[in-house]
């Protein structure tokens, strides 16, 4: 049984949970401000590498770059939002709304954190802004979770389980991330959210196995 391995009861569903709904309201604010305001007023929440002089890193970007977007690529924002949507909603019904943020959010922080080790071994020295850490830990809870549930790709078109969608995702993002194929996108953070979703989740079924 999917229940077993978080140990949870069956949460009341809902079309748009309360979580879901305030991340995308959180993110379509902070969209709009972008839009309107220059980067050097918003570009300190962005994610900086660990020797970046100006602007500095600062523990609480590990949280806030998860909530800026490309304001001159709307297709970034909506791309994630749109994920964050289909998905998120069936793994916030089966998690309920408090474990849920949580796992959202240490994806999004393991992204991160994963991001900011990949900079300092390349010597890159460049912002990372968006929410696809947390958005690819979401993916992850839902091939674990439902992983026979029937996925269709938007191109092309193709129907398939939720575990081979998932695990196709992975295998993507770490053939681009080596060898470079997709400049400018942070491969090795939406494997971070992943890895670090993963090893959330069976922590929590080992704890729910001792108790």
């Amino acid at each position: 049984m999917t229940q077993n391995i978080y140990r949870m009861r069956p949460q009341r569903q809902s079309s748009i949970p309360n979580v879901i709904f305030a991340l995308l309201i959180a993110n379509g604010l902070m969209y709009a401000m972008q839009l309107q305001l220059s980067r050097s007023v918003w570009g300190g929440l962005a994610l900086w590498p660990l020797d970046s002089p100006n602007p500095a890193f600062m523990p609480w970007q590990l949280v806030t770059y998860g909530f800026l977007h490309a304001p001159d690529d709307p297709l970034h924002i909506a791309f994630n939002m749109l994920v964050l949507w289909m998905f998120g909603r069936a793994i916030e019904n089966f998690m309920g709304p408090r474990r849920f943020i949580i796992y959202y959010l240490s994806c999004v922080v393991g992204a991160g954190i994963v991001q900011l080790t990949v900079a300092k071994l390349m010597g890159e020295v460049y912002p990372t802004i968006g929410a696809s850490g947390g958005v690819f830990g979401i993916l992850l809870a839902y091939g674990m979770t439902f992983p026979n549930r029937t996925v269709v790709l938007p191109i092309p078109p193709i129907p398939m389980k939720a575990k081979y969608f998932v695990l196709g995702f992975g295998l993507m993002e770490l053939y681009l991330g080596v060898s470079g194929r997709a400049p400018g996108v942070a491969n090795f953070a939406h494997l971070g959210g992943m890895l670090f979703g993963f090893a959330l989740i069976q922590y929590w079924r080992s704890a729910g196995r001792r108790r």
